[in-house]
This record gives C-alpha cells, structure tokens and sequence, in this order.
C-alpha cells in the first residue's frame, strides 16, 4: 500500500522528471516481464527441439542468439525501418502543408495512385499469358475494387479523425490495426500463431506507451477535441480498413504477383480517390496558394508515398503484413527525432526507449516463424515470367531457401 501510495504522489506530482522516471520504471519492468515470459515459451522438452523443421507446439529449444540474429533477420528489421522512414517523410510533409494551411488529403492520394497507375497498371498491361490485365478484370475487378476502397478510405479517415480527436488518442487507437489484422490472417489466411509472438506483439505496444507518454509529458497532445467519439471512431475504422487491405496485399503478393497487386491498386485507387477528390476537395484545391515550396512539399510526399506502396510488398513477401506493421511503429518516432530538429520539439529519453523496445519486440515476432494450417501449393503466377518483377527477384532470390525451411504446415505435425 505504501508502494502504491508513492506512485500515485508520482502521478498526481508536478515534477516532469518523477514522472519520466516513473514511466521508464514501468516500460522496463514491463519488457523484462514479457521477456521471461518469451524465453519460457522458446524452452522445449529436448524431443521437441529445432532439427530442420520446427513443430507446431514449441519455440527454440535452445536460445541461441547466431540462430535468431541471421542476415536474414537483420535484412528484414533494415527494411521495415526504411519503411518507416518513408513514412517520416510523408509525415513531415504533411506538417509543413499543415502548417500552409494546406489540408487536400484525397489529392495526395490521387497523386500517389495516379503514379502507380502510369507505372505498374502500365507495365501489368503490357503482360501476356493468363494473368494479363484484361483476364484479371474479367475474373477478380470485385476483389481488386474492395481492396482498393478499404486503402483509400482508410487513408482518408485517420487523417479526417485529425480534425476531431487527440494526437495520443490516434497513436492509441491506431494500433487496433495489428490485432485486426492477426485475426483476419488467422481465419483467411490460416496463419497460426505461438505464444511468443503474442507477447512479441505486447512488447511493441508497450513501446508506443512509452512513446505516448513522452507526447503526455511534453505537452504535445495536440489535435481538436471537437467531437472525440467520432474522431476515436474513425481512427478505428481506418485501422480495420488498413488491416483488410494489407491481409488482401500479403495474399496477393505471396500467391500472385507484387506487379498485380500494385497495378490494380493504382488502377482503382485513380478512380476511387479521384471521385472523392471531385466530390471534396474541389474549393480546397482552388484556394491553395502554388508556388516552389507547395509545390515541393506534394512531390516529397508523392515520392515518398510511392516508394512506400512499391517497397512494402517486398517486405511483407519475406516476412509478413504484421511483421511490417510492427516495424512501422517506429515511423512516429522518426517523425518525432525529425520535429526535434525542424519543429523544435522537446526531447525525451522515452524516445529512445521506446524504440529499442519497438525493435526488441519486432526481433521476438521474427525470431520464431509462424505456419500455415493450409498445405503449400505453388503460386499461381510461378509459370508466368512476368509475373515477378526484376526488383523482386532481385531482393527475395537470397531468402528463397530460407524461407522454404520456415514455411510450416499442418502436415508437417506428427
């Protein structure tokens, strides 16, 4: 009851440093904690230990750091931070066209779609065979068009929530994408799975704690306050929309073709958002103020978000769409390391807690793979020479071995 009684007087105190060192107290006591919990979960009964091919019931029999830390792994933790990096940089982007009271979020997703169209859905329609692009729409337009309103429309309401709740209830809420996502892989995708890599999942969150307390403590909980439920509620829709749209992109990319799935994606996306865009944002856009720097800042965001959807299906094809989203969590923290430079944020020590329990966490979901309760088939698109691009090949010819060993199945269960 004294420890207790101590904490509340930390809480309830003026005192920023108490409650810094308070909530560094916590997110430590809480990693150490799942990391027990981890470590127990990779102790098996030596029967059930790693030879080759690993059962579904255990971890590592032996934790091993040279079996966990392989290139691999350090491969896929460097790409999903240059994922976050892209996303750093549309969200700079966007703070400075904020700040140029510049707010025409369907245009930038036009622009974005619109150079995915001119590029793959270009490229995908030059391809021959049974996969080529007049076939795709005679067979799956109703699937590519769902996929396509739940990325645009996700877009679209995370950044409109802006306009009615907080910042820290957005990073919050935000992260409902990843459990979403779990379960819809979990029941279309057949993934299954361990106990670690739930609690990995558990230590990542615990991270963006540490990164929303360090926005509570320096006064940075901006956003308006208007109508908070249906701020929350937006933010919650988009973080449903974005887990249906990645589930749809790591089926598509694993079983088809990442040239498909863009290409459709910009197909659709162009004429999704470019209704919208006609339909909202008309005046917006009649109002902005063009000039070099405006005109900078949508091409930086453009680019920058155009790399991401081009990057992010290679990433999810050698890992997974919630090992992606995991990784990207850090993207918020890049953007926060970049405001203490442009926008003259405070800094806090939490940051960089934050992000080495990010990374640790992301570490434990990778270190463990997961397994499919579906029998390996080969890809559709295995046949067809285009359906891989070059940069694909490029980028995955060095995990194809191992990602064949880290492919379980049911059958693979005595």
């Amino acid at each position: 009851m004294r420890c207790l009684g101590s904490l509340m007087k930390i809480l309830k105190a003026k005192d920023t440093n108490s409650q810094l060192f308070f909530f560094q107290l916590l997110i430590l006591l809480g990693v150490h904690a799942f990391m027990s919990l981890a470590l127990r979960e990779m102790e098996g009964p030596v029967e059930e230990r790693l030879c080759g091919k690993m059962k579904i019931g255990c971890g590592l029999h032996r934790y091993n750091l040279r079996d966990v830390f392989t290139w691999s792994l350090l491969k896929t933790i460097l790409m999903g931070q240059v994922l976050s990096l892209l996303i750093c940089g549309t969200a700079v982007s966007c703070e400075y066209l904020t700040r140029a009271k510049v707010e025409t979020p369907m245009l930038q997703s036009f622009l974005n779609y619109g150079l995915l169209l001119f590029t793959y859905t270009t490229h995908l329609s030059t391809r021959t065979g049974d996969r080529n692009i007049l076939q795709i729409l005679k067979t799956n337009w109703w699937k590519y068009l769902g996929m396509a309103i739940a990325d645009v429309e996700a877009n679209y309401a995370v950044v409109k929530a802006y306009q009615f709740t907080t910042l820290t209830s957005i990073q919050l809420l935000d992260c409902f994408v990843i459990p979403v996502l779990m379960l819809l892989s979990w029941f279309f995708l057949k993934t299954r799975y361990r106990v670690v890599h739930f609690v990995a999942v558990a230590v990542c969150l615990l991270g963006v704690g540490a990164m929303v307390g360090a926005d509570i403590l320096a006064g940075r909980d901006q956003g308006s306050t208007s109508d908070v439920l249906l701020g929350d509620g937006l933010v919650l829709l988009s973080a449903v929309l974005y887990a249906i749209s990645n589930m749809c992109q790591e089926h598509t990319v694993k079983n088809l073709s990442r040239v498909e799935f863009l290409g459709m994606m910009g197909l659709f996306g162009t004429l999704i958002s470019g209704v919208q865009l006609v339909v909202l944002e008309t005046r917006a856009i009649g109002e902005i103020k063009w000039d070099v720097h405006i005109s900078m800042l949508f091409v930086v965001y453009t680019l920058c978000m155009y790399a991401l959807y081009s990057f992010m299906p290679i990433v999810v094809k050698m890992t997974s769409a919630t090992a992606v989203n995991l990784s990207l969590l850090t993207a918020d923290l890049f953007s926060l390391f970049c405001g203490l430079f442009l926008f003259m944020y405070k800094f806090s020590a939490l940051y960089i807690i934050s992000f080495v329990v990010i990374t640790v966490g992301f570490i434990m979901f990778n270190a463990v793979p997961t397994y499919s309760a579906l029998p390996e088939e080969p890809a559709e698109a295995s046949d067809d020479p285009m359906a891989q691009s070059s940069s694909d090949h490029l980028l995955l010819s060095a995990d194809s071995d191992t990602q064949r060993t880290e492919t379980l199945t049911a059958n693979d269960t005595p």
